[in-house]
């Protein structure tokens, strides 16, 4: 059984899906609860609702961002500390490609989520039915960077809690109302589990080598007072700090 989830955005999803990839159960908790505060029982109270344990699970999902940084620790720290712990193997997918995964088919989607600092986070993603099609890679944009976009781009749709939460400023920077789609809200785990590409086998290296996806530090990584630590940058994690 596999058990999924996203913790990107203030809002937590969880998914169970059972053998032959069938969904068994799926939920989403809002804020305003915290999410550190929420997760554990959450988890544990789905399972027992399907009469399930943590014992029954055999691999793990989890939606690696970009978006909320302490979200995004939140859930993979959980997911990675109970996979070490049952030597179950884990796979990790965008949160953005969660989204496009749950938008129209057959016209380019704009997966995005409103980033500190003025930004947003962006990808690039086409749907035909279950598969996806990544058409150019994610970024972390200005609202008028991508009002921008969307006006010269009329036949693209935006999803993602962008669309609702800067509808105004998207709209005022060239979008049309009709490319801001109203939902998704939020990436869904139960698509975060149908992108997500299990392992055969629990390997505790790559499991430790699994990472937040980040477009950009976060702002302890940019404090001054705080200089990176000697050794190599972890560009890995982070694209575009050099650019």
């Amino acid at each position: 059984m596999l058990l999924a989830l996203d913790s990107s955005t203030l809002t937590l999803s969880l998914a169970l899906v059972g053998p032959g990839g069938t969904l068994l159960a799926e939920e989403s908790h809002p804020p305003p609860r915290k999410q550190s505060d929420m997760l554990p029982l959450a988890l544990t109270e789905l399972l027992s609702r399907e009469g399930l344990g943590l014992s029954d699970v055999t691999a793990y999902a989890v939606g690696l961002g970009p978006g909320s940084f302490t979200g995004l620790r939140i859930g993979l720290s959980t997911v990675k500390a109970l996979a070490y712990a049952q030597r179950c193997p884990v796979a990790g997918v965008s949160s953005l490609a969660a989204l496009a995964l749950d938008g129209p088919m057959d016209v380019p989607l704009l997966p995005a989520m409103v980033a500190r600092r003025g930004e947003v986070y962006v990808g690039f993603y086409r749907r035909a039915g279950e598969a996806l099609l990544e058409e150019a890679g994610e970024d972390a944009w200005t609202p008028a960077q991508l009002g921008a976009y969307l006006k010269g781009h009329p036949e693209t749709r935006v999803l993602g809690p962008a669309a609702n939460e800067l509808q105004e400023d998207l709209v005022q920077a060239g979008a049309a109302a009709a490319q801001l789609l109203s939902g998704p809200t939020f990436p869904s785990a139960w698509a975060v589990a149908r992108l997500a590409r299990i392992p055969k086998d629990y390997v505790a290296e790559a499991l430790f080598a699994l990472e937040p996806h980040y477009l950009r530090g976060s702002l302890a990584e940019r404090n001054p007072k705080f200089p990176p630590l000697p050794g190599p940058a972890p560009t890995a994690r982070i694209r575009g700090e050099e650019e």
